[in-house]
């Protein structure tokens, strides 16, 4: 094992500090006393409210400073890298979502490629200790074998997204190797939690439910063959990428993944059944949802499964939380943030 406790005295550049993943560990490295530079551009790719509320818990912090821009903005983006210098770079900010990258693929480019390109360049320019950037579960594409792991062919994403975040590693290794970046690609499965983003199923479930509209899952109505999905809580993505800032890659291999993902998939109609129970349990009465059952979307995946042996390896740490746990804190705090009454 070889994490050890964050340096308070270094300065971290988390891009997408306004998002699900950037705010929860802009959070914890400001409580850890650590100096944060966030940047946003606070797009309305779903509810700007939610975002301004995660922006308000942070900026309560002294050691907190915002930047309201874009990623893909390099002169900007350059001439923060000059003013703050930061020695660790977390890359959060992405146009997020499977289906969304069908429907509007040029957001995609700009932020996902030329955005990460432009980090990429000012990491290569001013230096850092160490690059952390957002990969996701969605490379695997539809590989049969499972669990997932580090080491499997991941040349056949079956979205625009994937696309994306598989140009994203292999962007990373070149300039990793070309101008020696300690980077490491995190692959994320399935995020979920309180403050979540409201396009994820989980919460469009709630928004439904909460609307007087029925849910549509698409699963085909398919129980026996039904979609799988590692689902894992905001908690634990947050301490994995937390070990993981302080153990930079070794010179020898400047570049290297991991999955964080919880290594125990769930029947989407499982999670379903365990969301209407908690927000049953949340509002003290019983909640069922009105279910539609369409084919399954274009873009989707039928199960994702990490492997978490090499994260373990590396940072003695392996998600835990369970679905139960996890989508109660969710409900509580739906119902508390929207004032859902009885």
């Amino acid at each position: 094992m070889n994490y050890k406790t964050l340096d308070s005295t270094k300065t971290y550049f988390i891009t997408g500090a306004a998002g699900f993943v950037g705010y929860f560990l802009s959070k914890k490295l400001l409580d850890q006393g650590c100096h944060v530079i966030g940047i946003d551009n606070l797009n309305d790719y779903y509810d700007i409210n939610l975002k301004h509320t995660r922006l308000e818990n942070l900026e309560v912090y002294e050691k907190f400073t915002f930047i309201q821009e874009d990623i893909s903005n390099k002169e900007k983006l350059f001439s923060i890298f000059e003013e703050y210098k930061p020695n660790v770079v977390v890359n959060l900010a992405a146009q997020a979502g499977v289906r969304y990258s069908i429907e509007n693929p040029d957001v995609y480019i700009q932020s996902n490629v030329i955005g990460f390109y432009n980090v990429l360049e000012a990491c290569r320019h001013y230096p850092v200790d160490h690059l952390v950037y957002a990969s996701s579960s969605s490379v695997y594409g539809s590989n049969k074998k499972v669990p997932f792991e580090e080491t499997d062919f991941v040349d056949n994403p079956v979205s625009l997204y994937a696309s994306t975040k598989k140009s994203n590693e292999l962007m990373a290794h070149t300039y990793s190797h070309l101008y020696k970046i300690p980077s490491t690609g995190l692959r994320f499965f399935t995020v979920y939690g309180p403050m979540g983003r409201p396009d994820m199923a989980y919460f469009g479930f709630a928004d439904k439910h909460f609307a007087g509209e029925p849910i549509k899952i698409f699963n085909n109505g398919d129980f026996e063959n039904d979609l799988y999905r590692d689902f894992t809580y905001i908690d634990d993505i947050v301490e994995g990428i937390e070990r993981l800032i302080s153990v930079p890659p070794a010179d020898s291999t400047p570049h290297r993944v991991f999955n964080i993902g919880n290594n125990n998939p769930e029947k989407l109609m499982t999670f379903i059944t365990t969301l209407e129970k908690c927000l049953s349990h949340a509002l003290g009465e019983e909640i069922s949802f009105n279910k539609v059952y369409e084919p399954i979307k274009p873009g989707d995946v039928p199960a994702t499964f990490a492997s978490t042996e090499r994260l373990q390896e590396a940072v003695d740490f392996k998600p835990k939380t369970s679905i139960e746990e996890g989508l109660q804190k969710f409900a509580d705090w739906y119902v508390t943030y929207y004032s859902i009454k009885k």
